[in-house]
């Protein structure tokens, strides 16, 4: 039995480790790629109302709802085809089909075509939780930062894909090209899974449906001990509030230089899909490369400020007269919160990350993950109504009071100690 030690000596190099697990997360950016950045843009220009807009978020539910299955995905898998790997390929293969049955759906169909971005959503994130799962299994305490170097970059670059280089290509390939096209990376990505072969602790032989049932008794008690714990509603309190703000403020990004800036499809892909996604990225390699030099606290702390300030930013874009917004400042306000951005979600996700319990990884660190996804998202939902209330600048305002607000929630985890119950008895 696993017991949360170093990597197991059959481990493969680490860029081995890394690689795989970086495919694995940019196929989950993809379709939520196109959700948080092409699909704003697609609501906008089919003339719905900001409020709508804001509430079509909902479509992410499955993100913040995966911590009910997720004793399930951690307890059941094939020994002989992989644990991880057994739940991921079929996940691969149903998300590739959903997009390209997307390409198919009519555009006065709105209400299928939600409901199908919904189901992407509801296999990346039930993928997440077994390659999260496999990431605990795969790397050491002390590899965690390049980890989540690896899943932020990659994740961000399928988003970057999905939802800006794609959304850019549409004026030439339309939106049944740019589904067919996410279709195909994906299904690559399968090739990919089908040959590589997965290593590490599976259940045992002897498993049997009343050890699934334990399993979701482990995750309450997890969940139970995480609250009862010194620090532990803390931990909770930082992990549910760190991107409220930043939630209020990008929901309504696109719609605003779609309604206010009048700026075009193609436009928006190209520069917040693909140019501000450059600093995101480099956001998230500076987020974990100071996570392994100065400590993830630190870390977390220093980008938090710095994404506070950032937003600050947006709203002095918002204040400009709609034809001063050009290229330069929207790169400039809106890299900047990406690049401040990025490198907190890194900071934040190796902080929690170093907090699971091994012997239930995958539970444990999507309890968190549900819990992150929970604080973001009454901001997210809630955004269009304060937008079509209150005005962009209005909205971005609030976004900011919010950050400011939540910051000095931060020095309540300063002293708690990074402890797992597992490593007692490695």
């Amino acid at each position: 039995m696993a017991t949360g030690g170093p990597k197991p000596p059959a481990q493969k190099p680490l860029a081995a480790r890394l690689g795989i697990l970086s495919v694995f997360y940019l196929v989950q950016g993809l379709p939520f790629g196109f959700q948080a950045k092409a699909l704003p843009v697609y609501l906008a220009t089919h003339g719905l109302s900001l409020t709508h807009i804001g509430f079509a978020g909902a479509v992410s539910a499955p993100w913040l709802l995966k911590p009910l299955w997720a004793p399930l995905v951690d307890r059941f898998g094939s020994a002989r085809f992989g644990r991880r790997r057994s739940w991921i390929v079929p996940l691969q293969a149903a998300l590739a089909s959903t997009c390209l049955g997307l390409a198919f759906v009519p555009a006065e169909a709105l209400l299928l075509f939600l409901a199908m971005i919904a189901l992407t959503n509801l296999f990346a994130a039930t993928m997440d939780i077994a390659v999260d799962g496999l990431a605990i299994d795969m790397l050491a305490p002390e590899e965690l930062g390049w980890g989540n170097i690896a899943q932020v970059v990659a994740y961000k670059v399928g988003m970057q894909i999905g939802g800006g280089i794609l959304l850019w290509a549409s004026q030439w390939i339309g939106w049944r090209g740019l589904f067919e096209a996410m279709s195909a990376l994906i299904f690559v990505a399968l090739i990919v899974t089908l040959i590589w072969r997965e290593r590490g602790t599976a259940p045992s032989p002897s498993e049997s449906p009343p050890a699934a049932r334990a399993s979701v008794r482990a995750m309450l008690s997890t969940l139970y001990k995480a609250l009862a714990s010194p620090g532990g509603l803390a931990l909770l309190a930082v992990v549910a509030t760190y991107k409220i703000g930043e939630s209020v403020s990008d929901a309504m990004f696109e719609p605003f230089l779609v309604r206010y800036a009048s700026w075009g499809e193609a436009r928006i892909g190209l520069i917040l899909g693909v140019y501000c996604m450059f600093f995101s990225l480099a956001g998230s390699f500076l987020g974990g490369w100071l996570a392994t030099r100065v400590g993830i606290y630190r870390a977390l702390v220093g980008f938090a400020i710095a994404r506070t300030l950032s937003i600050g930013a947006i709203v002095w874009l918002a204040s400009l007269a709609p034809g001063a917004i050009g290229d330069t400042e929207v790169v400039l306000a809106k890299g900047l919160e990406e690049l401040a951005g990025g490198g907190l979600t890194t900071a934040m996700f190796a902080f929690m990350m170093s907090r699971v319990d091994r012997r239930i990884g995958a539970t444990h660190y999507t309890l968190l993950a549900g819990v992150e996804v929970l604080g973001k998202a009454p901001g997210g939902l809630l955004s269009g109504v304060l937008a079509d209330a209150l005005g962009f600048v209005g909205t971005f305002a609030t976004g900011l009071g919010i950050s400011l607000v939540c910051l000095p929630l931060l020095a309540l985890v300063r002293q708690r100690p990074s402890a797992r119950p597992d490593s007692a008895s490695a």
